[in-house]
């Protein structure tokens, strides 16, 4: 896949986050990375080799075990990077919900009790174990429309 925009890949990438859990996992690697590089600057220079060990692990073990797929992290590694402390920020600031909200999606909490395969009630849009099934429609839409920029029709 070719991305045009960061907007663009911030869509895929949150295709391939659509799991409570998996955005969780990811949270703790990027809090637990920054905190060990901060400590390195200001502690002991050779934490800063752990850094990357904890938050590329925690969120690799993430993609491998509970969303099943596979880290973009090397096929996209600056814009994959951004993302994730762009998820970091909007975990951080309580406004993760909103982001997904304003994507087109809404996400579904597993306290809910809805089942498997069955659509929200007010919203129609499919989950399964209380997570939301992002739309490869939604994705593509995005990938493969034109690209507007200012002064352009």
């Amino acid at each position: 896949m070719h991305f045009r925009s960061f907007e663009e890949f911030w869509i895929f990438y949150m295709n391939q986050h659509t799991k409570v859990s998996t955005r969780r996992w990811h949270f703790c690697g990027t809090g637990i990375g920054t905190i060990l590089f901060l400590a390195a600057i200001i502690v002991k220079w050779w934490l800063v080799f752990l850094a990357p060990l904890f938050s590329y692990g925690l969120a690799w073990y993430s993609h491998f075990f509970v969303e099943g797929n596979q880290p973009v992290t090397f096929r996209y590694p600056v814009w994959s990077f951004l993302c994730d402390y762009r998820m970091f920020g909007l975990m951080l600031t309580g406004r993760m919900d909103r982001e997904i909200k304003r994507l087109g999606k809404r996400p579904i909490l597993q306290e809910e009790g809805i089942e498997n395969g069955k659509a929200h009630p007010q919203l129609s849009l499919p989950i399964e174990n209380g997570n939301i099934i992002l739309m490869e429609e939604q994705l593509k839409q995005a990938v493969n429309s034109p690209v507007r920029r200012k002064g352009n029709v």
